[in-house]
């Protein structure tokens, strides 16, 4: 895939992932911020409600008891009468009907002691309505009038009632406010009210008079702005006396946030669903052109390991044609040999593509015998000592290990540590020097290849046991080879169930360490 291409399509993805993440949170915000103003607004009602049930019950509770004093009273102070007659006469049939509106006052003067208060008496009106309904019934035959006449009495509550209020709303202005109402009392109708609306939120509350604190409070209440609600209550505007009934929902955002914890948590998992979705594809999408660049880099490794075996074996194909050299046995012999090597090069690199794909098929037998590490180590140091000599290197052996006896496929972990040999020629830029070291940990016999090569980075260290990772990357022909030397040592040692591990420092060499289990 081209890499502006590639770019982009990253740039679409990640843009529209953070999209749809803007949009998850714009809608939770304001989502929140109009539960938030209906829980306010939700609130404020309750409180009014709260305040008119208050004053309702104390007025209720009262008048019924005044009611109560003025159905046993027997001699009103005063009596006042007054009284409307009206006749209305039918023309057809000569009957008349005479109406009477009567309104009867009693005053009474009740004790005050009902309110609890220091004023000795109440004057009160006892106020009924007397209606009289008189039906004359004319008979012409018997020259005689027939009366019917119908009398009603009923009590003006409405008017007494209003009287009443009116009266008291003063007269109780002067009783202490822990005698008017109780905490219990506004606890249960604000529950109710809350109760009414779908509200379980808690609260504290406290009732204030002119800002100073009343005994009527809750113990946890705690007068903060954020959180609280204010509402009057026995507001008297004729003595200027009034209370504030202050509610603190001190669980305000859980409950607000509570209304949307469903829908918040399915837009988050959503939101988690796409996000591991993109994060999946994006890993995809650079796995995928990792692959390609490493199929090229292989691709253009195999065809260069190649190349010059069978251009060499060209070279001394055509030699041979050469009259003289076909005279000489010696030149022959030198040609043949150098067809024999390169094709036995090109031969072992098929191998190795071959044992990987086997390995990852798990098609690869590997029956296991007992072997004593130490000689394989020399089996495999003769396998490179040569190339070693030739560029003026060394190979120095310090087996200290006492017990040696492993179970292990020999010609497999003869191929791991000729691999790891051949790395420390590869990756050495002068003259190879190597170091091997055996030593026996616990039940293991653990065996160590030092190197002073050109080392590797971190980054490189976690990548080296990769297939087709090479050190450098790339099509770069200054390191033979095709990046699948490290994997098969690993693969083959995952097999024996060993350990291995590398230790480098870049410019100063690297360490290979392999952990075999003894056996007796």
């Amino acid at each position: 895939m081209d890499k502006k291409l590639f770019g982009l399509l990253i740039a679409l993805m990640t843009l529209a992932l953070l999209g749809i993440i803007f949009v998850q949170w714009y809608w939770i915000s304001n989502s929140y911020q109009s539960k938030e103003s209906q829980f306010v607004t939700t609130v404020r009602q309750v409180l009014l409600d709260t305040a008119d049930e208050i004053e309702l019950r104390e007025a209720e509770k009262y008048f019924e008891m005044y009611n109560d004093l003025l159905r046993e009273a027997e001699n009103p102070e005063n009596v006042t009468f007054s009284e409307l007659i009206y006749r209305i006469g039918n023309g057809k049939s000569n009957d008349a009907h005479i109406f009477s509106d009567g309104i009867l006052e009693e005053d009474f003067k009740l004790s005050s002691s009902f309110l609890d208060t220091d004023v000795d008496s109440i004057l009160f009106k006892r106020i009924t309505n007397k209606k009289v309904k008189t039906k004359i019934l004319k008979d012409i035959d018997a020259g005689s009038n027939r009366v019917e006449k119908t009398e009603s009495f009923s009590r003006l509550k409405p008017y007494e009632r209003a009287q009443f209020e009116d009266a008291f709303s003063n007269i109780s202005a002067k009783i202490p406010i822990h005698r008017r109402v109780t905490a219990n009392d506004i606890s249960t109708i604000i529950n109710d009210e809350l109760t009414l609306r779908g509200i379980e939120s808690k609260f504290q509350f406290a009732i204030y008079s002119n800002d100073l604190g009343t005994k009527v409070r809750t113990q946890r209440f705690d007068l903060d702005p954020e959180t609280t609600f204010r509402v009057s209550l026995f507001d008297n505007k004729d003595l200027n006396i009034g209370y504030q009934l202050y509610v603190n929902f001190y669980e305000q955002e859980r409950e607000v946030f509570g209304s949307l914890i469903g829908m918040t948590i399915l837009s988050l998992l959503f939101t988690t669903v796409i996000f591991v979705a993109f994060y999946s594809a994006l890993s995809q999408l650079f796995k995928q052109r990792q692959i390609s660049q490493i199929k090229n880099d292989f691709i253009n490794n195999m065809t260069h390991e190649f190349k010059t075996p069978i251009a060499t074996i060209n070279l001394a194909l055509d030699a041979l044609k050469n009259p003289k050299v076909k005279a000489s046995d010696e030149f022959t012999g030198k040609y043949l040999k150098m067809i024999r090597d390169e094709n036995h090069r090109m031969h072992e690199q098929v191998e190795n593509v071959l044992r990987i794909s086997k390995l990852d098929k798990n098609e690869l037998d590997l029956p296991k015998e007992r072997y004593d590490l130490h000689d394989i180590i020399e089996d495999s140091i003769s396998h490179i000592e040569l190339i070693v000599d030739d560029r003026g290197g060394y190979i120095n052996s310090h087996l200290g290990a006492l017990k040696t006896n492993v179970l292990v496929n020999e010609s497999h972990i003869t191929n791991v540590i000729v691999n790891i040999l051949d790395n420390a020629v590869k990756y050495s830029e002068d003259e190879p020097k190597i170091d091997i070291y055996t030593e026996n940990i616990k039940n293991y016999v653990v065996l160590k290849i030092r190197d002073q090569g050109m080392g590797m980075s971190k980054a490189a260290l976690k990548k080296i046991f990769e297939k087709f990772y090479r050190v450098p990357t790339g099509d770069i022909h200054n390191v033979k080879g095709h990046g699948l030397g490290l994997s098969y040592v690993k693969r083959i040692l995952d097999d024996h169930d060993a350990q291995v591990s590398v230790e480098s420092d870049q410019g100063k060499g690297s360490t290979f360490i392999i952990k075999l289990h003894l056996i007796s």
